[in-house]
């Protein structure tokens, strides 16, 4: 499949956030990344129902929401309500993961289940059948703008392989410091989804900036 791209509106200019959604509307990219933070899982606090609300007022992509918080099964219910196509829970923080995932698919999402930097792919051994999507943190969660984690092409490697014969059609997605300068290399060890917040909103054009990780190939050999 060709990968997809979806802007972190994280990264976006909140002032503007009805006029950055209609530029990611116009632009080449696929869905639109929303982050989700409690200052709890992580040391931050992002946006809540009211703002995804708005922002799906307006979106004509997919919202692939990616949920930063504990104890998310009180709230997957209220998300898919608000929105979300894709969500996406941290496996570090849920005891009962394949409830968790199954949960998220009787409300009508795809089921997309998130690796930290220091937690290993083969974790995910007992339930890679049952997901649509793996997101891989390429950085450490909870603050846009970090450096990104060599370690994260071996992972998209182990998971792909993990996934190859049991679940060939899985998504995987890497968030974090993902730019023009590794995006081919990401694509090229099997990563099919690239999230992109500060080097799409940061551009001089963040139209032109989607359209560049957009057509890349997945040919680095770097």
């Amino acid at each position: 499949m060709n990968h997809l791209i979806a802007p972190s509106i994280l990264a976006a200019d909140f002032a503007n956030l009805q006029r950055d959604i209609e530029m990611i509307n116009a632009s080449e990219a696929d869905w639109i990344h929303v982050d989700v933070m409690d200052g709890v899982f992580v040391p931050n606090i992002s946006f809540g129902f009211p703002v995804i609300k708005a922002v799906k007022k307006h979106a004509k992509k997919p919202l692939d929401v990616h949920l930063m918080i504990v104890d998310p099964d009180r709230y997957l219910k209220e998300f898919a309500a608000a929105g979300a196509a894709i969500i996406s829970v941290h496996y570090e923080v849920c005891p009962n993961l394949h409830r968790t995932v199954q949960y998220i698919k009787e409300l009508g999402c795809k089921a997309s289940v998130v690796l930290n930097p220091h937690t290993p792919v083969a974790l995910l051994d007992d339930i890679i059948e049952d997901l649509d999507q793996v997101l891989i943190m390429s950085v450490n969660p909870g603050f846009g703008g970090q450096k990104f984690i060599a370690n994260t092409y071996k992972k998209i490697k182990d998971l792909k392989a993990l996934s190859a014969a049991r679940n060939p059609g899985l998504l995987i997605e890497i968030d974090g410091g993902v730019d023009e300068h590794n995006a081919a290399r990401l694509i090229e060890a099997g990563a099919n989804v690239l999230v992109a917040g500060n080097s799409v909103f940061s551009a001089t054009d963040p139209t032109a900036a989607i359209a560049g990780l957009k057509i890349l190939n997945g040919l680095s050999r770097s």
